[in-house]
């Protein structure tokens, strides 16, 4: 009977050989196992790795993120601050304009009121003159040398109140107007029944206007026992009165 060769050839070998393919089944199952163990634990580091970035990259976020919000803090005080100046400035600079334009009237208001007081103080001088002159002429109308010295006193009394008129005085002389209380002051009362009730009659003393203000109101007698004068313009209120007187003459 004839042995098979590979019964022969399985017989010949040795049981080392025989244990020697599960060593090596265990160590690629070992290595396997390392690799793996090496993935998860890469993986592991790069995730612990990624996220410690995280981390870092939010923490440096944050930071930004806050002083982000200190800037725009900063920025809205100074916005604040700077409406602040803006309206300190524009209060200084209304505070400043109404000083100037306070001052500068108070100067033309004391520059107005010296001009009126010299010009009051001057106009007893050009009374007097206008006295001195009237009384010469009723009284020494004959004497020819004080007649040229007359002459001479109303030369210096026209040019005195020329100078006047151009300072911006005026003369107040209402002779044959209507009594104004405003710019008149009533001495006496005369009665004609020819002209309006309460024209002016005579003028004592003439008043003086300077810059359209009354300084020295005129002294007059007034009138009574006339028509009652109509409603009209001041303008026409002389012409009235005239009109009034010469139609009761005739």
């Amino acid at each position: 009977m004839k042995v098979p060769v590979e019964d022969e050839e399985n017989k010949n070998v040795s049981p080392e050989a025989e244990t020697e393919a599960p060593t090596a089944d265990v160590e690629l199952d070992d290595e396997s196992a390392q690799v793996e163990a090496a993935k998860r634990a890469g993986e592991a580091a790069a995730e612990a790795d990624f996220k410690a970035e995280a981390e870092k990259a939010a923490g440096e976020r944050d930071d930004l993120q806050q002083q982000l919000d200190d800037a725009m803090g900063q920025v809205e005080v100074a916005k604040k601050e700077a409406a602040d100046a803006v309206d300190r400035l524009a209060r200084l600079q209304a505070d400043w304009d109404n000083y100037r334009r306070r001052t500068a009237q108070e100067r033309l208001d004391e520059k107005q009121r010296a001009a009126e007081k010299l010009v009051l103080n001057l106009l007893p001088v050009l009374d007097d003159m206008e006295r001195a002159s009237e009384h010469a002429a009723k009284t020494a109308s004959d004497d020819e040398n004080l007649m040229q010295f007359v002459d001479g006193v109303n030369a210096v009394h026209d040019k005195m109140l020329s100078i006047l008129n151009k300072e911006g005085v005026e003369v107040i002389d209402p002779a044959g107007e209507a009594f104004d209380p405003m710019n008149h002051q009533a001495v006496g009362r005369e009665e004609n029944a020819d002209v309006y009730d309460e024209t002016v009659a005579q003028v004592y003393q003439k008043g003086y206007s300077m810059g359209g203000k009354t300084i020295r109101s005129a002294m007059v007698t007034v009138t009574f026992g006339g028509p009652k004068r109509p409603a009209s313009s001041d303008g026409d209120e002389k012409g009235d009165a005239e009109s009034a007187s010469d139609s009761d003459a005739e």
